[in-house]
């Protein structure tokens, strides 16, 4: 019996030492190169919102896949800065080209994401750019 509860403690009381080391994560910014050769400025990629109302956060609480895409990206971001691998670029690539191509299907041109880490320094935010993607076609989205 004492064995027992000694397995099932730690699913119910979960550790926290799974992290190697607790940092910023890298954030996600992509811009949209036309054909004009004009690239427009960088944005965030997936921006959390300001605010939510009481509703929309219980909702979310029991179903966010939007969100769970969004972690997933974030985890191929860090990926990409300890291991860079096409697999990650690639993966990171067709997120936003499908979020592009779900918003305005007519967009031409090609994409480009950076991942920056911003942090503090003194009373100023300072911003470090840690990895460039090649540019790729907008094209059809692989998701």
């Amino acid at each position: 019996m004492i064995r027992t509860l000694g397995l099932i403690l730690p699913a119910l009381i979960p550790s926290w030492n799974f992290f190697d080391i607790i940092a910023p994560s890298p954030r996600i910014e992509f811009r949209h190169l036309t054909q004009e050769a004009r690239a427009t400025e960088w944005q965030a990629f997936r921006p959390r919102p300001r605010q939510l109302g009481p509703t929309t956060m219980l909702r979310r609480m029991l179903w966010n896949p939007r969100w769970n895409e969004t972690l997933y990206t974030m985890s191929l971001s860090e990926r990409l800065i300890a291991n860079p691998t096409d697999h990650s670029e690639t993966e990171i690539l067709n997120r936003i080209r499908h979020d592009l191509l779900t918003a305005n299907k007519d967009l031409t041109g090609h994409i480009q994401f950076r991942l920056v880490f911003i942090y503090r320094e003194s009373d100023r935010l300072e911003q470090e750019e840690l990895f460039v993607s090649r540019q790729a076609p907008l094209g059809q989205a692989d998701i």
